[in-house]
């Protein structure tokens, strides 16, 4: 059984199809917006904050995780969410201009029949972030058993 960087231990027979990690400091693609997202981690991790969020694709399950610790190592809070295939009525990605339209950011989403998630993906191009919702896509349509 394999560990993942967001914590979540895989099962027997299980294969990872992808793991995002969620883009939470920087509000898009632009240098500019890196870098103010950057300056805000930095000042988050001198005060002792850190926040960290996955969306971990297996060819089995879909999951959620959002860690926040506090005081530099301190766990104050956990999520874990499993998506249900029966749950989720909609994904896909969305590709917003900022600056202009040089510098995009792609969000993959997801809506459900009690929420909407949308998950701005590091680095990622139009290739990936179809690729990501694919792998999405087929891992809670075609779940294998």
């Amino acid at each position: 059984m394999a560990s993942l960087a967001s914590g979540i231990m895989l099962a027997e027979n299980e294969n990872l199809v992808m793991e995002i990690e969620a883009e939470l400091w920087a509000s898009s693609s632009n240098p500019a917006a890196q870098l103010l997202g950057s300056v805000y981690k930095v000042i988050a991790m001198v005060l002792g904050f850190r926040k960290k969020g996955f969306l971990v694709i297996t060819d089995k399950r879909v999951v959620e995780v959002s860690t926040q610790i506090g005081c530099w190592v301190i766990t104050t809070g956990r999520q874990v969410k499993y998506v249900l295939p029966s749950s989720v009525k909609e994904i896909g990605y969305n590709r917003a201009s900022t600056l202009g339209c040089f510098c995009p950011a792609y969000y993959l989403y997801y809506e459900s029949f009690t929420q909407r998630t949308a998950i701005q993906l590091k680095g990622a191009d139009e290739a990936g972030a179809l690729k990501a919702a694919n792998a999405f896509y087929s891992a809670i349509a075609h779940p294998s058993a």
